[in-house]
């Protein structure tokens, strides 16, 4: 089952039911989903990914979470774990990802819940390697994954969309040697 965790500003805790408004709302923001939608995404849709929540809490350790503002006790976005299934040739493979509300971009917030998910996999799943995949355009991702301290390992095309897409990585061990100076997840 997979736990919830604590960074210094953010609660990351498995969805519930009760996020489906919140969720909606966020959802509704063509930024939040301008990469790889441009567009907002509907209510529908929103359901279906809490769906998709629910039911991965079921068949597997890892999953994306609410991302809880400790501060204002709101839902401003989501990261986590997840397996990246849309590109095949990485697979199999589990990805470290986060989307956030816009009104709370550059506050660092994705670099905090990136690293709590690094932490996650690493220390709790016993992840040999986790992944992050973001479309060559979202220079903002790719900043936070070369902040969390992640290589790019590939230069790709998105099979459906055909869009360049970067594949970064980073092993256990390179983990291991940045978090040497110290810092673990706490759970709640």
């Amino acid at each position: 089952m997979m736990r919830a965790v604590e960074t210094e500003r953010l609660l990351l805790r498995p969805f519930t039911a009760d996020d489906l408004p919140a969720l909606t709302e966020l959802h509704s923001i063509e930024a939040f989903w301008w990469y790889p939608l441009r567009r907002a995404m509907t209510p529908e849709e929103t359901r279906a990914f809490l769906e998709r929540r629910f039911e991965h809490a079921t068949t597997r350790e890892y999953d994306l979470w609410a991302a809880i503002e400790k501060e204002s006790d709101a839902l401003v976005g989501w990261a986590g774990l997840n397996a990246p299934e849309f590109l095949p040739e990485i697979m199999p493979a589990v990805e470290v990802g986060w989307r956030f509300d816009p009104a709370v971009w550059g506050r660092g917030l994705a670099s905090e819940a990136g690293t709590a998910g690094l932490d996650y996999g690493f220390e709790m799943l016993g992840l040999d390697e986790i992944v992050s995949v973001c479309e060559r355009e979202n220079i903002a991702s790719a900043r936070v994954m070369q902040r969390i301290g992640m290589r790019r390992i590939s230069n790709t095309v998105h099979p459906a969309e055909g869009y360049p897409i970067w594949v970064y990585a980073i092993t256990a061990t390179e983990w291991q040697a940045q978090r040497a100076s110290g810092g673990t997840v706490r759970e709640t």
